[in-house]
């Protein structure tokens, strides 16, 4: 079971920071991966990356420069940086997560609607 986490606004230029939280299970699992994704409005499920239950990191090549995914194995979290906001970033971000052959995941959290806007 996945669940978001973070501010639902922001201003142009200010970073997002999204939390997911995982339970019943383990950021560490052997060959589990964890993943954001996006929806922005109107359009389709953007995979943004993942990190692995070894500390391997993915971000997609548009995202790359500004987005960075961490994890917090004593809080059994993961969490999405993404700086400098543009309202091209309104969208649903969701975590998910589960085995290797499962990416992006076999679980998923419910989501979180996140706006930028001046």
């Amino acid at each position: 079971q996945l669940q978001e986490s973070g501010p639902g606004l922001l201003k142009p230029s200010q970073t997002l920071f999204l939390r997911c939280t995982i339970s019943n299970g383990s950021i560490t699992t052997d060959l589990y991966y964890w993943s954001w994704l996006r929806q922005p409005p109107g359009k389709g499920l953007e995979w943004i990356g993942y990190i692995g239950a070894g500390g391997d990191r993915y971000v997609i090549s548009p995202l790359e420069s500004r987005t960075s995914i961490s994890r917090d194995t004593a809080k059994n979290q993961f969490t999405l940086q993404l700086s400098s906001v543009t309202p091209e970033d309104t969208a649903d971000y969701f975590c998910a997560g589960g085995p290797i052959e499962t990416i992006p995941g076999a679980s998923w959290g419910q989501g979180i609607r996140v706006i930028v806007s001046s």
